[in-house]
């Protein structure tokens, strides 16, 4: 299973060789060291563990730098789990980069999504709203009625779609493509949008 870590760059468009234009979004990607090699028999799971970006190294911990003693300047500012079925193909210290991935491969990527604050049920659900003419006036984009006492006996019903806090999410995002993966420059483009901000880290597994 190929995968990496990466900060979102920015979105752009990248042409073909046919000269057919398609919207990308750049991903900053790796390297990423291989901090912890997990197993089944040892830890009951079989994973790699992984550290990306830098940090300032008094920031972190002393037992954290502990187990980073065998990573020469192991100051990460990110560490990710990823389950892997072949946890003997990685070794501590081993880097990752973008040259895991090839042009065409089918990918899943997930971030924490914009947050965009307190929003109604229009822009938070999609809500139509009331109509326009017939005597409104303030309540176009209002939800209208939540319950009562034939539906929920007098409550509002668990799950109610409502006004609220939005975004700030963990969003996947499937069947996307890689365009190009340039591990010289550690950059990757992705088709289309992924979630998040610019500088938001990014996980980038294949779609197997």
């Amino acid at each position: 299973m190929a995968f990496i870590l990466g900060k979102k760059v920015n979105m752009t468009q990248f042409f073909t060789k046919a000269g057919i234009v398609r919207p990308v979004t750049l991903v900053e990607s790796g390297p990423m060291i291989v901090t912890q090699v997990k197993t089944a028999e040892k830890d009951g799971y079989d994973a790699v563990q992984v550290g990306f970006g830098r940090k300032n190294p008094k920031r972190i911990p002393k037992p954290v730098r502990g187990q980073w003693k065998a990573i020469p300047d192991a100051s990460f500012r990110w560490v990710r789990e990823f389950r892997v079925s072949n946890p003997s193909d990685f070794n501590v210290g081993d880097a990752i980069t973008a040259s895991v991935f090839n042009t065409g491969d089918k990918v899943k990527v997930s971030a924490i999504s914009k947050g965009k604050g307190f929003q109604g049920v229009v822009k938070r659900h999609g809500f139509h709203g009331g109509s326009r003419t017939h005597g409104q006036k303030h309540s176009e984009r209002e939800a209208g009625s939540i319950g009562g006492g034939g539906r929920a006996g007098g409550r509002v019903a668990k799950g109610m779609r409502m006004a609220g806090r939005m975004g700030g999410e963990r969003v996947t995002v499937r069947n996307l493509e890689i365009v190009f993966a340039d591990a010289e420059k550690n950059l990757v483009a992705v088709s289309g949008a992924i979630p998040g901000r610019r500088d938001t880290l990014v996980e980038i597994r294949k779609i197997i």
